[in-house]
């Protein structure tokens, strides 16, 4: 028999990771996957365009889970898993990162026993005010196997007491942007539809809570995209969460290119042939060096640290960029395949029952 996958997925950032590691799941002997979409992500731009590109499997379970307050979204997943995992009882169940889903998922596996292996482990912004620092601190402590993309990781793992099935694999979001790009750089039509040249315009974007709940803070990123936008365009892909919040707040984006959310794809090639991005996404900073692309972060912290020691990367309140150096933490573009052996050399025998 195989060794079972049970892969709990919600966000955009998710489906991208996934679609790397379930190519190489696929592409691997003696595993099989099964894909719960929590729905916590429900906009077809968010969701259904990313597993069409990107060649996801169907989800075999989408709950449909999103909106309400974090502990109401959270517990109405934790709800809805928990039966799936008891008729699947899968070998391992996989999460990737630090959303709601993340932490749903490892928190019904760690109660069935099942193993949970954390994609994106060890990552820290040491700010405990974050909803996705706090669930990505529980779901390192719940999780069996941590695969981490960077020593820091490690590193960060360790001085919390968790020493044991920690691994170095690299990124996989290195392994998703090679395979976009190709396609990217095909297919999409994005720069001539919106009538841009590259390396011409700069990329915006904005979603956190820490941006979007606070009316001075969201005035605040603003002006400073505002500012940027001085004698360039800054293309800011509006997230719905961005948008409600500017209506709602009284907020005008008015002198920046706003545009709807747009498919994976060309959000790839939005990004690289862009001159800068200003982002408060983890993984967009990430993606910024891989295409080789200057990034601010519009953030007080950032888990990604190495971009900002490395010269690609600068808190919009900080110091400027410093000198630019290759970062070797995040492999060679193969962490997917690395995961995907791990999960078959140590595949522990099924606990849910």
């Amino acid at each position: 028999m195989p060794v079972k996958i049970l892969t709990v997925v919600g966000a955009r950032p998710q489906f991208i990771k996934a679609a790397a590691v379930s190519r190489a799941i696929r592409e691997t002997d003696g595993l099989a996957e099964v894909m719960i979409h929590t729905g916590q992500h429900f906009d077809a731009n968010m969701s259904d365009l990313f597993f069409d590109e990107l060649a996801i499997p169907k989800p075999k379970h989408h709950l449909d889970i999103n909106g309400g307050g974090h502990g109401d979204m959270t517990g109405r997943m934790l709800m809805a898993i928990e039966p799936i995992l008891l008729a699947e009882k899968p070998d391992w169940v996989v999460v990737y990162g630090d959303t709601n889903s993340t932490l749903a998922g490892s928190l019904a596996a760690a109660k069935l026993h099942i193993p949970v292996a954390h994609v994106e482990a060890g990552l820290r912004s040491f700010n405990r005010r974050m909803p996705e620092e706090l669930n990505r601190i529980v779901t390192d402590h719940l999780s069996t196997l941590h695969l981490c993309p960077t020593a820091t990781a490690i590193a960060n793992l360790a001085s919390e007491g968790v020493v044991k099935g920690v691994h170095h694999v690299g990124d996989v979001m290195y392994d998703a942007t090679v395979f976009a790009l190709e396609k990217a750089e095909v297919s999409s039509t994005i720069l001539a539809d919106l009538q841009l040249q590259p390396k011409q315009y700069a990329l915006a974007t904005v979603h956190r809570a820490e941006n979007t709940g606070d009316p001075e803070r969201l005035r605040e990123v603003v002006q400073f995209l505002l500012e940027q936008s001085r004698g360039r365009t800054v293309v800011l892909p509006l997230h719905p969460r961005t948008r409600g919040a500017a209506a709602r707040l009284g907020v005008s984006l008015e002198g920046l290119r706003v545009i709807d959310p747009v498919g994976y794809l060309d959000m790839a090639k939005l990004l690289h042939h862009a001159t800068e991005v200003f982002t408060d996404s983890g993984g967009l900073q990430k993606e910024a060096y891989f295409h080789r692309v200057r990034c601010v972060t519009l953030r007080d912290e950032t888990e990604w640290t190495e971009t900002v020691t490395n010269g690609w990367n600068r808190l919009w309140k900080g110091p400027p960029h410093v000198a630019r150096n290759e970062i070797t933490d995040y492999g060679r573009g193969r962490a997917a395949f690395e995961i995907a052996e791990l999960l078959k050399d140590r595949a522990p025998s099924p606990a849910a029952g």
